[in-house]
């Protein structure tokens, strides 16, 4: 194994060590719950000003669209997040 293999190996190494770093970070973070959180109601308090409805059919949307509104979106919240935290 030459110099330069081995120099890019470690480079390599710590590379995904930072993502790894990074990932925690993001998943034990107080914004990510809050922007989940906030997120969630928000859809909730318009769904239910809008609908105006006691059908628990139609109320079991709220957490569902809520939870997927969030999780769709969190990928583009976490690289801006990532971003501002690695500065």
């Amino acid at each position: 194994m030459n110099e330069r293999t081995l120099e890019q190996r470690i480079d390599e190494i710590e590379q995904r060590n930072q993502r790894v770093e990074n990932d925690k970070a993001w998943e034990r973070s107080i914004f990510r719950i809050g922007f989940i959180l906030a997120l969630t109601y928000g859809f909730a308090v318009l769904y239910i000003w809008l609908a105006d409805t006691t059908n628990p059919f139609l109320g079991a949307v709220v957490p569902t669209v809520g939870f997927l509104l969030s999780v769709q979106s969190l990928k583009l919240v976490k690289i801006v997040w990532l971003k501002i935290r690695n500065k």
